[in-house]
């Protein structure tokens, strides 16, 4: 059953990814295939979610890669609100197929793992954490969009792809308003872990604690930036590319060197 899920996920990422990057490729226009796409994405999140309550047993489970293929959950189900409010085609193909990569992971490569019992408190923690996390690599993701937009832009190099993403303003737009959101749910996280965990040392939280606090400071520069300055274009994308570098490093780089290197508990 879970293996059905699973393969039920990653075809339908696929078909979601393959419907929205028609468009991009000059094939039909950009609103045709859309509704398709995000009904197969619906499809994807659901079995996706579906294997992960199966396979991990209805807990949260934080090893490597059963918390990356959770993360690629909520990333994808962030895409798909955010494609039903502003269609933005272009994050579905670059999310949806690193999703389905992650859920095959997930499913058929990764070791078996048992979840460890956590406490309401912690587990509030850790959802504001996914939730800033996903919300943040969407922002990331769309700085990527951004940066080629404008070089594309400066090149006069004018295709298909480029006429089906939104213009510059709206993305920016956009991204911003994620940033904004994405802001907020890191400082609650912060706050919580701050108020509920107990032991930053013996829980190896230490380098997640801090390069998470640098990369609050990185978002924060950046909306005041924005607010009081109006920071946009190249500033905006690379204080966007490295705040989510450091949060990638602060919820991944540890827990790989601890689980996969050193084969430690993180």
């Amino acid at each position: 059953m879970l293996t059905v899920a699973a393969l039920l996920a990653i075809a339908d990422y696929l078909l979601a990814a393959g419907l929205l990057a028609r468009p991009l490729l000059g094939h039909g226009t950009p609103g045709e295939r859309q509704r398709g796409a995000l009904a197969f994405a619906a499809l994807a999140v659901v079995a996706h979610a579906g294997m992960l309550l199966g396979m991990h047993r209805g807990a949260l489970d934080l090893h490597f890669f059963a918390a990356l293929s959770l993360v690629a959950c909520v990333i994808a189900a962030l895409t798909l609100l955010v494609n039903l409010s502003r269609p933005v085609a272009a994050l579905g193909v670059i999310v949806f197929p690193l999703a389905a990569l992650l859920v095959a992971i997930d499913a058929f490569a990764a070791p078996p793992t048992a979840p460890q019992p956590l406490d309401w408190q912690i587990k509030l923690h850790v959802t504001l954490a996914l939730l800033a996390f996903g919300v943040l690599s969407i922002a990331a993701v769309l700085a990527i969009l951004l940066a080629v937009q404008e070089r594309a832009l400066r090149h006069r190099r004018i295709g298909p792809w480029l006429r089906a993403l939104p213009p510059l303003t709206l993305t920016e737009t956009l991204l911003f308003r994620l940033i904004g959101a994405g802001f907020a749910l890191l400082t609650l996280t912060l706050l919580t872990g701050i108020l509920f965990v107990d032991d930053l040392f013996g829980q190896h939280l230490v380098h997640k604690t801090v390069l998470s606090i640098v990369a609050w400071l990185v978002f924060g520069a950046l909306l005041y930036g924005r607010w009081r300055h109006g920071w946009r274009g190249r500033r905006a994308i690379n204080l966007t590319l490295t705040g989510m570098a450091l949060l990638v490093l602060a919820f991944f780089g540890s827990k790989l060197v601890l689980e996969l290197i050193l084969h430690r508990a993180a």
